[in-house]
């Protein structure tokens, strides 16, 4: 028969384990987002074809912070990345959603790097051309859900009798 104290002492160390599996875990996944929000931000920067020291002015964040967000290094806050989104003239929103602040919207990543690469198109012209795509892609899939919820389910006929025995 086991003793309370090796009883509670082999508690005590599955629950530190676990902890410490879970802790890593967590550590792994931080540091994904990071990496993505950081790459995110490096690609809007280059889309912009702004320098990381001009961002860094327009920001009001220290060029070595930003750099390190950009490395994944750093998990910048909220506060931090709406200035980093003021200074690139993208939406917060779209920064929060790539560090798994907010949900995602719809539309595609891909979509809206073009249209931010687009020389022909000022900031202005871009951010009303970014506001209408996501709210027309929003509109879209609202339509395909309304679509689905009253599409009719289709069941398979129940035979008759003499399809059955047939």
């Amino acid at each position: 028969m086991q003793r309370p104290t090796e009883f509670v002492r082999e508690q005590v160390t599955a629950v530190r384990e676990s902890v410490a599996t879970a802790a890593a875990e967590a550590s792994t996944v931080n540091t994904t987002v990071s990496s993505s929000v950081g790459e995110f931000i490096r690609t809007q920067r280059n889309a912009a074809e702004v320098s990381l020291r001009e961002l860094s002015r327009r920001a009001g964040v220290s060029n070595p912070y930003l750099s390190q967000v950009e490395r994944g290094l750093r998990k910048p806050s909220a506060e931090i990345l709406a200035q980093i989104a003021r200074g690139l003239k993208i939406s917060a929103e779209t920064l929060y959603e790539q560090a798994g602040i907010l949900d995602r919207r719809s539309g595609t990543a891909s979509t809206v790097a073009a249209l931010r690469a687009d020389e022909a198109l000022s900031e202005r012209h871009k951010a009303v051309l970014l506001e209408l795509y996501e709210t027309y892609t929003r509109e879209h899939a609202a339509q395909l859900a309304r679509e689905q919820a009253a599409a009719p389910t289709t069941t398979a006929p129940t035979p008759t009798p003499q399809e059955e025995t047939a």
